[in-house]
């Protein structure tokens, strides 16, 4: 039986495909001799709580794998410490780690550690720019009241149309029924509703 390999395969948000790394990494393990094993994961490399990376470290603790292949090493964290950590702990253990972009790391001798906690530097970087980034699109779009162009949040209810849902309050129609027909939320109508006076009914 060929020794097992543990294929991490990680993605930050649902709308990403992790097929696009999984060839990759079987063509690595077809190589090695590996019998591959996929553990898939969405999350954010940010977070260190994640079910399938603490799968294949206890794996690896238990020797139940001879490797751990992932595309890059930022499919492992974007934290420098914990990159190195995970690292230099499976080294420990015995368990080769292989990546599809980082080759160098499939290497041995000195340099080794330096070289993976330079790269794990650089992700953390690279995530605190973009986290940077972000804010201040954020900060810019309140200042001018806009994102891309758009006005930010929910926009308001037009009055003509609460006015014309609130007439069919009037005339007896649920308040429900009434939102839905001109097209308001039916809080926002209810509160329409209390500041002209008027007593929204319910249902």
């Amino acid at each position: 039986m060929p020794p097992r390999a543990a294929c991490y395969l990680r993605i930050s948000t649902s709308g990403q495909d992790e097929e696009n790394q999984a060839p990759d990494l079987h063509r690595i393990c077809d190589a090695r001799g590996w019998e591959p094993i996929e553990y898939r994961e969405v999350a954010s490399g940010a977070r260190d709580d994640r079910p399938e990376l603490a799968r294949v470290m206890d794996a690896a603790r238990r020797g139940e794998i001879a490797g751990v292949v992932v595309w890059s090493l930022s499919r492992l964290h974007r934290s420098m410490a914990r990159t190195v950590r995970d690292v230099l702990e499976l080294d420990r253990l015995g368990v080769a780690v292989v990546s599809h972009r980082e080759t160098w790391l499939d290497t041995t001798g000195p340099a080794r550690g330096l070289l993976v906690a330079i790269f794990g530097w650089l992700f953390e970087q690279e995530r605190a720019e973009l986290i940077a980034r972000t804010r201040a699109g954020l900060d810019r779009a309140r200042r001018t009241g806009t994102r891309s162009g758009r006005p930010i949040g929910r926009p308001r209810a037009s009055r003509v149309l609460l006015h014309a849902a609130a007439d069919l309050v009037a005339a007896g129609s649920p308040i429900r029924a009434a939102a839905r027909a001109k097209g308001v939320r039916e809080t926002t109508l209810r509160r329409f509703m209390r500041s002209l006076g008027n007593a929204a009914p319910r249902g």
